[in-house]
């Protein structure tokens, strides 16, 4: 993998991670048009972007850190409002968190191939365009003006609603912002507020996947001898990708919470599904694979920094001894 690759990257994973657009779509679609599917083994690659989330969760501790703080004044006994933020946050945490340890092979070998992910692009841009007009009066019968609800005002009742919303998104494709996001809107949250909290609840749920898939690809390439993420890739493209999705990260976080007050949903719903036809064709074309993509050639000139090289000179490397793995889910 070269710098720009992990730059790309990075940019793909900061920009989408908090929109509703499904950052598990863009991230095969880069991956796809720079080749990436055919130099570098699928489960590198998988938990590479997966990794990488770590630049987002670094954007939005920057971003929120009063309200990071007031939570941890809250567990000081200091901040009561803070202490009932946290707890709402683990409540709406903690369904997909069991749901996604229980289901995780099972979702990684159904619902990651290509008629599952585009259906949930489609399906992800329909459903919210039904749920700009419902928001704005066009579809539903709502009040004319929501009540001035903060993140703090959130009820462990909504929160766990949100978190159950949130479950939704363990299907590939789907966008974990969006489900939460809507998650808040239905519970009262202007949008504005309903996306703050979306971005507090990506802490944990980000951070959580992003160390359970770091400690599997530890694990497994120590138990198997093969190298691990870091010595594949060099550890000079983890660290540029996690900084450049932190960078992008910021700026898309504060871009949405404007975008979306002045122009609702609906945007994002249509690019959802012009995305869905171009993505379909693309693999119709076979230039964009979903799912498994079978052997992968070991390209030394793809490495980057000089990482280990796990082949004495002169000999052919040899093919990465261990399956693919189902990519993340985001």
């Amino acid at each position: 993998m070269h710098a720009w690759h992990a730059v790309v990257l990075g940019l793909v994973e900061g920009i989408t991670e908090y929109l509703p657009v499904s950052s598990t779509g863009h991230l095969i679609l880069a991956s796809s048009l720079m080749h990436l599917d055919r130099t570098v083994s699928k489960k590198d690659l998988d938990d590479f972007e997966i990794v990488i989330q770590g630049g987002a969760i670094l954007a939005v501790l920057g971003l929120y850190w009063p309200s990071v703080l007031k939570m941890l004044k809250g567990l000081l006994g200091k901040d009561p409002q803070g202490f009932a933020l946290f707890v709402n946050l683990v409540l709406a945490f903690i369904p997909s968190a069991v749901i996604g340890l229980a289901l995780n092979h099972f979702l990684e070998k159904h619902l990651f191939l290509p008629g599952p992910v585009l259906l949930s692009l489609f399906l992800g841009g329909v459903y919210m365009l039904l749920v700009d007009g419902w928001q704005k009066g066009k579809i539903a019968r709502v009040p004319s003006s929501l009540p001035d609800k903060s993140i703090y005002d959130v009820t462990p009742r909504d929160a766990v609603k949100i978190g159950l919303m949130q479950c939704l998104a363990l299907w590939p494709g789907t966008s974990r912002s969006l489900m939460t996001i809507t998650g808040g809107l239905f519970s009262g949250l202007r949008p504005k507020q309903a996306a703050e909290f979306s971005f507090l609840l990506g802490l944990p749920t980000l951070t959580a996947a992003t160390l359970y898939k770091l400690y599997k690809n530890l694990d497994e390439s120590h138990k198997l001898g093969t190298p691990n993420m870091f010595q594949a890739l060099g550890a000079t493209a983890c660290v540029i990708g996690i900084g450049v999705a932190a960078i992008s990260a910021a700026i898309a976080v504060r871009w949405l919470v404007t975008f979306l007050t002045k122009h609702g949903l609906s945007p994002f719903g249509w690019y959802r599904i012009v995305l869905t036809f171009v993505m379909g064709g693309l693999v119709l074309a076979g230039i964009v694979q979903i799912g498994d993509s079978g052997p992968v050639r070991n390209d030394s000139t793809q490495k980057l920094a000089d990482p280990i090289q796990w082949n004495k000179p002169g000999t052919t490397p040899a093919s990465p001894s261990v399956p693919a793995s189902g990519g993340g889910v985001k």
